[in-house]
């Protein structure tokens, strides 16, 4: 991770004017409408893990941007030189009546490997770690209750320690990525989308209130003696 001193000046302008969403027809960047709320997460490449988002019910819009270092309005090309500081990362704009967000938290747990930390899969560098960006103390408090039980089953599982980061209450600046990398699989539906995700399922929700690890494990992995 580069520091504020050796970051890249970056540019007071935005790189992006964002749009309507492709897919979901609503605008990226609002206004949103009242009663919405929003989340937002880093968990490797942002083009498959922004459509596993705008595919659970009650998104309503959702956006890849940079977030959680110190160039302002930075380029791709420059987020993925590693002298930004920043993530890529989704934002998920959602109704709380339709979709919580402890929900949104189990779909972010269960789509990545938060133990590889500066990485996913093949794909290497401080852009693609994983984070929680909280916007309240509500959000840091349900992203930490959520990594801990998580944890719990993933070292049943055989997996290391999360290396999740949450940051946030207020969350950093969030910058939209240029327009071609917004619902890019929708555009490209042949496009990258590896799948690095564990196979444990999060114990947020069901898990966590039935307390049975098992139902929260691969099928290979039995459960731990007490």
């Amino acid at each position: 991770m580069p520091t504020a001193k050796d970051a890249l000046p970056g540019r007071s302008e935005p790189i992006a004017r964002p749009g309507l969403h492709t897919v979901l027809g609503h605008p990226l960047a609002g206004p949103y409408p009242d009663g919405t709320e929003i989340a937002e997460f880093a968990l490797g490449c942002f083009w498959g893990e922004e459509k596993t988002f705008w595919q659970v019910p009650g998104v309503w819009v959702t956006a890849v941007g940079y977030q959680g270092g110190f160039t302002p309005n930075p380029t791709y090309a420059e987020v993925c030189s590693g002298h930004t500081g920043h993530a890529e990362s989704v934002r998920v704009v959602f109704d709380p009546r339709q979709v919580t967000y402890d929900e949104l938290l189990q779909t972010f747990w269960e789509s990545h490997d938060p133990t590889q930390g500066m990485r996913q899969g093949n794909d290497v560098g401080s852009q693609y770690r994983s984070v929680i960006f909280v916007r309240n103390d509500v959000q840091r408090r349900a992203a930490e209750a959520s990594r801990e039980m998580f944890q719990e089953r993933l070292q049943a599982a055989g997996f290391g320690r999360i290396t999740t980061e949450i940051v946030g209450a207020p969350a950093p600046a969030f910058y939209y990525a240029e327009d071609y990398h917004q619902q890019y699989l929708q555009k490209n539906p042949g496009g990258y989308c590896p799948d690095n995700s564990t196979g444990v399922s999060c114990p947020v929700g069901l898990f966590a209130k039935t307390g049975d690890i098992s139902k929260s494990l691969p099928s290979h992995v039995s459960t731990p003696s007490p």
